[in-house]
């Protein structure tokens, strides 16, 4: 873990950042996970949009830290000024909004495209929900999560239309009428 705080602030000193980084327990819910948590001056740079520039940064120092052998398996994550549980906590909020929006109009909503961390925080929040159900849809960077009523114990499969048509005369034959 050492290791990786050390490649942490190294990047930090590279780009000038006046930050510091401490290392933390590990979310409940990734025990097997080791968190490094960043403060300082500048964390709002280093979240990004989005937190966009928190995810590239987070992606080097695990690429950097895969090169060392000598480290142990293991994913480490960074957050700044602890952007990921409050993040974590709005997406919990709109899911649940969406669930009662869903649940009450008895049509599906599709989500703006999201990370797979954010779209993994709404189907953990969702998961017990009685009466929607969740699936990501899309490829890449346009996947998205689409929440839909739950349909008895039966959950609904969409398949996804990838602007491709079968040609006519493709496919299961057609009755004739005679």
């Amino acid at each position: 873990m050492q290791a990786a705080k050390a490649i942490v602030d190294d990047l930090l000193r590279s780009m000038g950042v006046i930050a510091i980084s401490t290392i933390s327990k590990p979310p409940a819910d990734s025990p097997d996970t080791q968190l490094i948590e960043i403060t300082g001056e500048d964390s709002g740079l280093l979240i990004g949009r989005r937190g966009e520039t928190l995810r590239v940064l987070q992606f080097m120092m695990n690429l950097l830290l895969s090169r060392n052998p000598d480290q142990p398996e293991g994913r480490v994550m960074l957050d700044v000024e602890q952007y990921r549980h409050r993040r974590t906590q709005v997406l919990k909020g709109l899911a649940l909004r969406v669930a009662d929006r869903v649940a009450g109009s008895g049509r599906a909503f599709t989500l703006e495209p999201m990370s797979a961390a954010e779209r993994r925080a709404i189907h953990v929040a969702l998961t017990d929900h009685p009466r929607v159900v969740t699936q990501s849809v899309g490829e890449g960077d346009d996947r998205k999560v689409m929440v839909m009523p739950r349909t008895g114990d039966a959950l609904p499969r969409v398949r996804p239309n990838r602007g491709r048509r079968r040609p006519q005369g493709q496919g299961q034959p057609r009755p004739s009428v005679e």
